[in-house]
């Protein structure tokens, strides 16, 4: 299995990123509904559910300033989702962990381990790599979120458990190596897939990104992999100004990263098109092991920080697509990832869309 280059220095032949402009201003909220923080165990009745959610209410204790898109209430309206489930396609409750430094130094350097820990205990309020605010309770928000990954994919590995969702925060998928931005403190869905190779020896993993904007974090760890097939829809341009067709990887990952960028005003007829006429065919020759889905709801109609005019239908029927990729290659294998999403009551009927979804035989 060839292995991604461990260093996250800017390299002057890819692409470059912009920095991200006009936050929605809304309050902020708080959650009722809540998984347990601690243990790797799963409880038999998470072995034995069809859907299995990942949650630490410490992701709580990431708190940018107020008015913020990217705010603990997003939490409130995920979980109102997934109550909403109750009565069809309830899911269980896994119980999560906290990422440690051993697993997020298999994506992260040690020089950025060691920054985001000295910038959030100094009372900084932003990473001096890129946009994202920090907290006093960041480190331990993003170990969560990292951690609840982590969990995902020994639930879905080790169990009758074959799919999982992690509804967390702070999001990952613009965070490389090296660097925090968008958002984003450690790439969650990468520490994830890390984990997936070094415990269990998965050999191909495929990553599917449906979030408004480009996935550039991800994309840059698995650059030069090889072993990751990273398909991305997202609008363009935009935020963070990457994800262009010829962006296809390097080394043993040329033609492994799809990039399908699509134009302001884009929806079903485009997305679905992507996936079912270049996804379905790559995944198809790659055949991969185990599924990861990067879940950016921000790609919904009216969402803030997109323009895209996805439904709660749309994500449905992307959410079938990938499961069906996942029922003939990857045993069913799915751990999907929360990412963006920041109109609350669109992000409410998003995930109930799509945890059902997830739910479907």
């Amino acid at each position: 299995m060839a292995v991604s280059r461990s260093a996250g220095e800017t390299d002057p032949a890819r692409p470059r990123t912009v920095t991200r402009r006009g936050f929605l201003q809304a309050g902020a909220g708080s959650v009722t509904w809540a998984a347990g923080v601690s243990g790797e165990a799963q409880s038999s009745t998470s072995r034995a559910a069809k859907v299995v959610v990942f949650h630490d209410p410490g992701v709580l204790a990431h708190v940018p300033r107020e008015g913020h898109p990217e705010r603990p209430a997003r939490m409130a309206a995920v979980l109102a989702g997934l109550r909403a489930l109750e009565s069809t396609h309830a899911p269980s409750q896994g119980v999560p962990r906290r990422a440690t430094d051993d697993d997020l130094l298999r994506v992260h350097t040690t020089a950025y381990l060691a920054l985001v820990k000295a910038e959030i205990g100094q009372g900084r309020s932003m990473l001096s790599t890129g946009d994202t605010e920090i907290s006093p309770g960041s480190l331990e928000a993003a170990r969560g979120a990292a951690g609840c990954v982590l969990a995902a994919v020994d639930a879905v590995m080790s169990g009758p458990t074959r799919r999982a969702f992690c509804a967390i925060r702070p999001p990952g998928h613009h965070a490389s190596a090296a660097r925090g931005m968008g958002f984003c403190v450690f790439n969650n869905l990468a520490v994830g897939v890390r984990h997936a190779q070094a415990r269990y020896g998965v050999e191909r993993v495929l990553v599917v990104d449906w979030d408004v904007h480009h996935g550039n974090g991800t994309q840059d760890v698995f650059w030069r992999d090889g072993s990751v097939l990273f398909f991305d829809t997202h609008q363009h341009p935009w935020y963070p100004g990457t994800g262009m067709r010829n962006e296809a990887g390097e080394g043993n990952a040329r033609g492994l990263i799809l990039n399908r960028p699509l134009p302001a005003g884009s929806g079903r007829r485009e997305v679905l098109s992507a996936f079912r006429e270049d996804l379905m065919p790559a995944a198809e020759r790659f055949k991969p092991q185990l599924v990861m889905l990067s879940a950016g709801f921000d790609s919904r109609v009216g969402d803030p920080l997109g323009q895209f005019t996805l439904s709660d239908q749309d994500f449905a029927d992307l959410t079938t697509i990938v499961c069906e990729i996942a029922r003939q290659f990857a045993e069913s294998r799915v751990v999907s990832v929360l990412e963006g999403g920041y109109a609350l009551d669109g992000l409410t009927g998003a995930v109930r869309a799509h945890v059902a979804s997830l739910a479907a035989p």
